[in-house]
């Protein structure tokens, strides 16, 4: 298995004098594929979801960034959450039950992104786990947050994700992750039209669920 995550690690592709490696290649390339699914509210989202963490792990591990390689193992065990909550959620005609969060939910996501962060960033500092603590960690807890909101189907998992783009792009660049840069500014496009759809459809099914009562 090690010999095969140094021959991902060490070899790839060449695109405008930067070497992007397999491992780096095919785990965003999932990763994108996941953002296009999640859209569709496809539950074989949660199953590429998987591969790209595997991938990924690899790749942020040996470019010493603590926080985004951990973050990997979040992603997968919040991953199985996922797949088993939108099965149990999933219609066959409606797709899965999404809505938007109530004002106690956002101020949850809100007050974990906040504390979390901080909390992360100075273990990140205090172990020496990671060159940028602060960044690092702000997409390590938004990306753990994203994710639980999507499992739950709220339509702010959205907004979760443009914040952690936000800080995303610059990192990878200022690592030297180009590619992965690249791939996060897609990333953006894709989460903005995701927001719209996902709210359109929550109100459709909030419609369809609420009772028409005679006049």
């Amino acid at each position: 298995m090690q010999a095969v995550a140094e021959w991902l690690l060490g070899n790839g592709i060449t695109v405008l004098g930067q070497k992007i490696s397999w491992a780096e290649l095919v785990g965003q390339l999932c990763a994108l594929a996941v953002v296009f699914l999640a859209q569709r509210r496809w539950v074989a989202t949660w199953p590429v979801q998987v591969s790209a963490t595997v991938l990924l792990f690899a790749v942020y591990a040996s470019a010493h960034l603590g926080g985004l390689a951990v973050r990997q193992v979040v992603i997968l065990l919040i991953s199985v959450y996922g797949w088993w909550a939108w099965n149990r959620r999933s219609d066959p005609v409606y797709g899965v039950a999404i809505r938007k969060a109530t004002g106690v939910e956002r101020l949850v996501l809100v007050g974990v992104l906040a504390l979390g962060t901080s909390a992360f960033a100075l273990l990140l500092s205090a172990l020496d786990a990671s060159w940028a603590p602060w960044p690092d960690a702000w997409i390590f807890i938004g990306t753990g947050v994203a994710f639980w909101a999507q499992g739950r189907g709220l339509v702010e998992f959205w907004l979760v994700w443009l914040a952690v783009d936000a800080v995303g792009v610059p990192l990878q660049i200022a690592s030297g992750l180009y590619f992965s840069a690249a791939i996060y500014l897609v990333f953006a496009a894709l989460v903005i039209h995701g927001w719209w759809s996902w709210t359109r459809t929550a109100r459709a099914q909030r419609e369809l669920a609420t009772p028409v009562t005679s006049g």
